[in-house]
């Protein structure tokens, strides 16, 4: 991993404050003895140009990033590379960045969710998906489940705007193949009665006060409703979904492993199974306390 003084890692979005992300790579850091420190970058759209220029100065003491919801497609114009998952997928949420301050894109998301589905012992392979939200997190999601060799029967997937979910399949059908995805209109479309797999991909559930999107009787105990969101670790969503008798998880396991992989761009080489494990823990410790 690339020293100077103190290296500088950390997580581009807005909003980023309720992120657990921190406590997740400064365990790492402090465990391999890296002068190295991971910090949020709450950035308002009008920032992102200015914030990426300063990245291209040599004086930088940023190395890499991660980058969250809203902006994890736009941040691509500023990138010099980004690798071939990455750009099929459209999204990226890792950045590296490099000795000549060159910026590389990856996106971690996509590989992370499929093992933490494989730590769940859940196989989608002729399964049916259910997705609601067509944003940077789904994309990844997709377009994982798509290329995979045992890849599912069916995708459906919805977001409260059509065409953006009409833009993410037109899109990613230039790239992959996604005979098996199909855009609806509404979540009353996505038969989730009929569905294996119900992904939560929207940021609604991290608040309170948001409403549950679906009718609490679709749901079913020959069902996993996965949720994306971590914090609060029970939205009201899977508290639903698990008084209806079906399996549920949050995003928890999805933010390790992408995490992981994302921490292993920037050190250019796998990390001991020790620190993965410290990592996780500090993450759960995290989560608890919230």
């Amino acid at each position: 991993m690339i020293q100077r003084d103190i290296s500088t890692y950390g997580l581009v979005g807005f909003p980023v404050k309720h992120s657990l992300s921190p406590l997740m790579h400064n365990t790492a850091f402090k465990l391999l003895g890296a002068e190295a420190n991971y910090e949020l970058f709450s950035l308002e759209e009008s920032e992102l140009d200015g914030f990426f220029s300063e990245l291209k100065e040599e004086s930088s003491p940023i190395f890499g990033l991660n980058v969250t919801i809203p902006y994890k497609e736009k941040v691509i114009k500023y990138l010099d590379g980004i690798s071939p998952f990455a750009e099929k997928v459209g999204a990226v949420n890792t950045i590296v960045i490099m000795e000549d301050r060159r910026l590389i894109g990856y996106n971690t998301d996509g590989p992370g969710f499929i093992a933490h589905l494989e730590e769940l012992k859940f196989s989608f392979n002729k399964k049916r998906v259910a997705i609601m939200g067509a944003g940077g997190a789904a994309r990844a999601l997709v377009t994982a489940l798509c290329i995979a060799p045992n890849r599912p029967q069916s995708l459906k997937i919805c977001d409260i705007d059509k065409g953006k979910t009409d833009n993410l399949i037109n899109d990613l059908g230039e790239r992959i193949n996604v005979g098996i995805v199909e855009a609806v209109n509404s979540i009353d479309d996505l038969n989730i009665e009929l569905a294996d797999l119900l992904l939560n991909a929207t940021p609604i559930g991290m608040k309170e006060t948001d409403p549950v999107l679906i009718e609490e009787d679709l749901l079913h105990q020959d069902m996993l409703v996965y949720d994306l969101i971590y914090n609060p670790s029970e939205t009201t969503l899977l508290k639903i979904a698990k008084d209806r008798g079906a399996n549920t998880s949050n995003g928890l396991g999805m933010l390790f492993y992408q995490g992981v992989l994302a921490f292993q761009h920037w050190a250019e080489g796998e990390i001991p199974d020790k620190v993965k494990k410290a990592m996780r823990q500090a993450l759960e410790k995290g989560l608890a306390q919230k």
